[in-house]
């Protein structure tokens, strides 16, 4: 396995990196900026320049990966065109370069909530419904996946156990970055979470469950 991490930089993608390569699995870390990402990111990672928003620079950048994780996402800004562009069509291009690459898997970092159009979320330029979009394409594609849609972010980890759903039933809690960068890492590997969407928070009072437990349970 050689996985492929873009929005390697960004929170969520440089805990996945790091968790990656703590499991030697070996990893190519696609970034804009090569002098920030090698200060964020782990010196084991292979560090590619490209952009989601280019194809051809993705197909160039993914070398001889076998699985792709996303966890792009469009920064708040004044562009109302931000979440279309990174959101949707950068996914989209992820996704086409994934399957003429013949990519095992592609596991890609959502939101809970997306199927709720009228979310306060979506007053940042409709972001939910383009990563919903992001979703169906991906689901189209034919390509082997994990959807994985976390609640509100947390960059503190703790020990709280995870709780994880099927799509649409879960609508509020949080969950530590670290823990989604390891349902990311573990889906790559545990047949149960493929071509699955996994709602997951984390909470005190939730059972502790292993990994293929909770992947079964959806």
């Amino acid at each position: 396995m050689k996985a492929f991490v873009a929005g390697a930089t960004g929170e969520t993608g440089r805990r996945i990196v790091r968790e990656l390569v703590s499991r030697q699995i070996p990893v190519r870390a696609m970034v804009r900026d090569l002098a920030t990402a090698r200060t964020i990111l782990p010196a084991e990672a292979e560090l590619v320049v490209g952009d989601v928003l280019n194809l051809e620079s993705i197909n160039t950048a993914l070398g001889d990966s076998t699985v792709i994780l996303c966890a792009t996402g469009a920064k708040p800004s004044f562009d109302p065109t931000g979440p279309y562009q990174v959101d949707f069509e950068g996914t989209k291009n992820l996704v086409n370069a994934a399957k003429s690459h013949n990519i095992e898997q592609f596991v890609f970092v959502s939101s809970l909530c997306v199927s709720k159009f009228f979310h306060p979320l979506n007053l940042f330029w409709l972001i939910l419904w383009w990563k919903q979009q992001a979703e169906q394409y991906l689901k189209n594609s034919g390509l082997n996946y994990t959807i994985v849609r976390p609640g509100g972010l947390k960059n503190d980890d703790n020990p709280n156990p995870v709780i994880m759903s099927g799509a649409d039933t879960l609508f509020d809690g949080s969950i530590p970055r670290q823990k989604v960068a390891q349902v990311c890492v573990e889906s790559l590997t545990n047949p149960q979470a493929r071509n699955k969407v996994l709602e997951v928070v984390s909470a005190p009072t939730a059972v502790a469950k292993s990994w293929e437990e909770l992947f079964a349970s959806v």
